[in-house]
């Protein structure tokens, strides 16, 4: 497993399956795990290390409303941690500035609102400075982008 993905609720599950999509894309092994920081932090803490030892390279972590799951499970490892901040609240902008507003020295990369699919696309390009396999699909898969958007574009468009 080089991902974990958690996040604190089973109403995320719908939200958080578009990183899991991302990573199985580029062929990326993964766990996921719903955990609280507020309601089990000692599990919590427990899975991270747990993760750790099994080898696991990136964390991609789902939080809505105070948002502070990314931010307790980066002040646990030195491993990336990728925020997803879920939309619950006041669209998604309460999580959203909980999560990108880490203090110095304990930071965590963020996606937008909803975005769990660009948080699990990011993990693979981080994936990629290590496993040239995975960047060589990323690579392939960016041209094929390029060439699919060129291909419908290409005679103009209809307004």
């Amino acid at each position: 497993m080089k991902v974990a993905i958690f996040f604190g609720s089973k109403s995320d599950t719908d939200v958080m399956k578009g990183a899991a999509n991302a990573l199985k894309e580029y062929g990326v092994s993964y766990k996921a795990f719903i955990l609280s920081a507020h309601r089990v932090p000692e599990k919590l803490v427990e899975t991270i290390k747990k993760i750790e030892s099994e080898g696991c390279e990136v964390i991609i972590a789902g939080a809505g409303l105070a948002a502070h799951l990314p931010g307790v499970i980066a002040s646990q490892t030195t491993l990336p941690v990728i925020g997803v901040p879920v939309r619950a609240a006041l669209d998604g902008m309460d999580a959203l500035l909980s999560i990108v507003q880490m203090p110095k020295s304990i930071p965590v990369a963020t996606v937008g609102i909803n975005n769990s699919y660009n948080a699990g696309l990011l993990a693979v390009q981080m994936l990629s400075l290590k496993y040239p396999d995975i960047k060589e699909k990323l690579v392939e898969a960016r041209l094929k982008m390029k060439e699919k958007f060129i291909s419908e574009n290409r005679e103009g468009v209809e307004l």
